[in-house]
């Protein structure tokens, strides 16, 4: 890594230690400032649709997993 590659890098990490902080606060207030019921309400379509394509599977697939187990062991 060249001398500029170091300080270019330097240079990323310190603005990211300087704007991550203002980036998690500004999510944290967006979060409570959100209105659940709206965004439940524009998601709606999409469960459904997705419902519609993609049927839920009776069981959880713990039974799948333990056959993968079983393969892998020696």
């Amino acid at each position: 890594m060249t001398t500029h590659e170091k300080e270019q890098l330097r240079i990323w990490v310190e603005s990211w230690k300087k704007t991550g902080p203002e980036l998690e606060r500004m999510r944290h207030e967006e979060i409570r400032n959100a209105d659940t019921r709206e965004a439940i309400e524009s998601l709606d379509s999409a469960f459904k649709s997705a419902l519609l394509h993609f049927p839920p599977v009776p069981d959880s697939g713990l039974v799948e997993q333990q056959k993968l187990f079983l393969r892998m062991l020696p």
